[in-house]
């Protein structure tokens, strides 16, 4: 069998070590192109490899190895770039919300008023949320922290703080119709 044309074994699946050895060097270096970090790249290359083999029943034989994972490959470092680029747009989507407010929160008595109404939507939200909105905002938890914490995936994390947010909007949105009505 020769083993730069055909990572495959006899019976006609991916042999994962051959695989593994072969590519793992090109692997990396294009993710450490795309990504320009090499503890990214790594973390990539791992990722990519766990990809491969669990998708490795719809790797078509008339593909060539390389192929199929340079296709893996890009397509996982462009994904992770979007979602950064994503991640960045909404950080600075809420820097901007809180600068507003902090521009237009400049008395004292204002100040204190914000904490009060703080206070009471935070007592108003059910004890899960209050937790994941302190454990960010308080605490000032990555994801990955709280999903550690709270052992769950980081996934179910950010849903489950996109709720909270959602909730304690929507709580200080009836407080302040309550106060104006």
């Amino acid at each position: 069998m020769n083993h730069s044309q055909n990572s495959n074994s006899s019976e006609g699946t991916l042999n994962f070590d051959l695989l593994y050895r072969q590519f793992s060097p090109k692997v990396y270096m294009k993710c450490l192109s795309l990504l320009k970090d090499e503890a990214l790249a790594k973390d990539a290359m791992q990722e990519i490899f766990i990809r491969a083999f669990l998708k490795s029943d719809q790797f078509r034989q008339e593909a060539k190895v390389s192929t199929w994972l340079y296709s893996i490959t890009f397509n996982y470092c462009m994904d992770y770039l979007k979602k950064q680029q994503a991640k960045r747009v909404k950080m600075g989507e809420d820097l901007q919300e809180a600068l507003t407010i902090a521009d237009e929160v400049t008395d004292p008595q204002l100040i204190d008023g914000k904490i009060a109404e703080l206070r009471i939507v935070l007592a108003e939200l059910p004890t899960s949320d209050r937790k994941i909105l302190l454990m960010k905002f308080q605490e000032d938890m990555s994801i990955k922290e709280m999903a550690q914490r709270k052992n769950k995936s980081e996934g179910a994390i950010k849903m489950k703080l996109n709720r909270a947010k959602a909730k304690a909007r929507q709580l200080r949105t009836q407080h302040a119709t309550r106060l104006t009505a």
